[in-house]
């Protein structure tokens, strides 16, 4: 698996650290329960990062340098690319590994991936997690550019599976970047069902120092204009009838930095600042007793490729409302489960949040958490299995284009030797 920009066991909730980084540690886990050896190359962020990790049974994390270390702008990892696929190819050497798959996760990782896809002769298999078309819809003041669109399109063109989260992705794919539908599989995202799950609402409450009685509206996530957490802030204003409601805001890089001074000050020009917890980065471990507190967890995101946290809130029975976004109208069942809203607005949200605080509180936890037992990283890894193992099957048949022998593997072992490919271009990811 390849997560270039984005480490596994990151501190989530910051900047580049989000539901994609729970997806890799949970699939990995998964799969190497099911006794898959797995490792996971990332960026080396601290020079005290250990070079191997072993993360779980059967799978590690592999740190390898890409620029300087520390936080930088993903975008600023592009040109170290070539330096990332040499460690990763020294790295292979060393161990003396042949691998059988590659698993990519996001456009730079994919750029990645398809070195070491031409390199080494397998199959190569790409999970966007997020599309720069879609993002340059939004709301976000930094637009992606060209060069990430035409990555994309590239890594569409040619990658050998293209791994879709929803069927509203798949078709975005094929609208904005002429995949061929045929080349895409969906398979949802997945969720820990051990650890997410109902805990006692009152002592969740207590254990947080929370108000065991008043409303408690609960929004998880990154302060990314395009998680919409403006908005949300604003349809409080709607909701002042309920006496005591509290909106817990968990996520940020901290207190002092631009985007947190700037939702304290919003949150203070609308009036509402004595009603907001900000609560601050909180481990994924830690999360449960947040989602079991709260009455309702929003997403008001202007664009998501799935929604990790719903499956989360509604894992441990919190209703969740949400804009029509990711995979929110396939998970959430109106009245139920809670709502998708027909826009983004303030007060549409808060029109959501109303219906159901005065409703969905009445059904049980268990009831609630009973709508997403098939989400569970063991069926979810199953099916992205079985997405494997038809992609093998493919390179193995006599018309397919990957062969795995022993002349090919020590052919690339002298083109690593030599810097070149067999055709006797020069290695690059560029």
């Amino acid at each position: 698996m390849l997560a270039v920009h984005s480490n596994p066991v990151g501190d989530l909730g910051t900047q580049d650290t989000g539901g994609m980084s729970v997806y890799v540690r949970e699939l990995a886990r998964e799969l190497g329960r099911l006794g898959h050896q797995v490792d996971i190359f990332t960026r080396r962020r601290d020079s005290r990062e250990k070079a191997t990790v072993d993360l779980f049974a059967h799978v590690r994390l592999i740190h390898l340098q890409a620029g300087s270390n520390g936080d930088v702008h993903k975008l600023a990892l592009y040109p170290h690319l070539d330096e990332f696929c040499n460690e990763l190819e020294r790295f292979r050497l060393r161990e003396g590994i042949h691998y059988d798959l590659i698993h990519s996760h996001y456009w730079l990782s994919g750029l990645v991936g398809n070195w070491a896809r031409d390199r080494w002769g397998v199959p190569h298999l790409i999970l966007f997690h997020t599309l720069g078309a879609l993002k340059n819809r939004t709301v976000e003041p930094e637009r992606e550019p060209e060069l990430r669109i035409s990555a994309e399109k590239q890594l569409v063109e040619c990658c050998d599976r293209i791994l879709a989260s929803t069927k509203r992705e798949k078709n975005d794919l094929v609208h904005f970047y002429g995949a061929d539908p045929e080349d895409i599989a969906v398979v949802p995202c997945g969720v820990n069902l051990d650890l997410f799950r109902p805990l006692d609402k009152s002592k969740a409450r207590e254990q947080l120092g929370l108000d065991p009685q008043g409303p408690l509206v609960l929004f998880v996530g990154r302060f990314a204009p395009l998680k919409g957490i403006e908005r949300l802030l604003a349809s409080m204003t709607c909701l002042r009838h309920h006496r005591r409601l509290r909106l817990v805001i968990v996520g940020g890089n901290g207190y002092d930095r631009p985007e947190s001074v700037n939702l304290v000050r919003l949150s203070e020009e609308l009036g509402i600042r004595d009603s907001v917890v900000f609560q601050g980065r909180i481990e994924h471990a830690k999360l449960p007793p947040f989602y079991s507190a709260a009455d309702v967890l929003v997403v008001p995101s202007y664009y998501e490729s799935f929604g990790l946290v719903a499956l989360e809130s509604l894992a441990c029975g919190t209703p969740v409302v949400a804009t029509r976004v990711g995979a929110m109208p396939d998970i959430l069942r109106d009245g139920e489960t809670g709502c998708v809203v027909p826009d983004g607005s303030p007060r549409s949200l808060a029109q959501g949040i109303d219906s159901v605080l005065n409703g969905c509180r009445a059904r049980s936890a268990d009831a609630i958490r009973a709508s997403v037992l098939k989400y569970g990283w063991a069926h979810i890894a199953s099916a992205i299995v079985d997405e494997y193992r038809d992609v093998l099957r493919r390179a193995c048949a006599p018309t397919g284009s990957f062969s795995s022998t022993k002349e090919d593997v020590e052919t690339s072992h002298a083109a690593y030797a030599s810097g070149t490919r067999k055709d006797g271009s020069r290695l690059s990811t560029g």
